[in-house]
């Protein structure tokens, strides 16, 4: 695939990251179920995770092939840190969880948890983007503080 080619779909990649996050926190406002925020800012890092995968040339079929690919290629590499992968894991998880089982819901302040990593976790992929040499999103998400260990 050519550069420019990549670059474009790179680009549409993060900008759908930050419209998953914009709609996630526009649900948030407005009091919405936590059901729908929670599958908002799993999108929001999913569609980041696959801009940083696209970068590299991987396009993975499948959820769970993506966080794999993302964990061997760039947190066991050490490019992020292992509290971003573990909120990965966690994001799809609970998104799992309230898409597919009826009975289980997050409660509003694990989705407000989950926004808030998830707007901190497609900052970090687009900075990481932006110093690979691939030119920001629109709308990109804010710069976000690092995990710490208490995450």
């Amino acid at each position: 695939m050519r550069h420019d080619d990549v670059l474009v779909l790179v680009r549409y990649r993060l900008e759908q990251a930050n419209e998953a996050l914009a709609d996630a926190e526009f649900l948030l406002a407005g009091l919405r179920g936590p059901r729908s925020i929670v599958n908002r800012a799993y999108y929001a890092m999913f569609y980041a995770v696959l801009a940083l995968l696209q970068s590299v040339g991987e396009v993975p079929s499948r959820h769970s092939s993506a966080i794999g690919i993302y964990d061997r290629e760039f947190v066991l590499k050490g490019a992020f840190a292992k509290e971003y992968s573990a909120w990965l894991h966690r994001a799809f998880e609970l998104r799992q969880t309230t898409d597919y089982r009826v009975q289980e819901l997050p409660t509003p302040a694990e989705a407000r948890t989950l926004l808030e990593k998830a707007t901190a976790f497609v900052g970090e992929i687009s900075r990481y983007l932006e110093r690979e040499g691939y030119p920001p999103a629109l709308g990109q998400a804010s710069e976000e503080p690092k995990p710490t260990k208490e995450s």
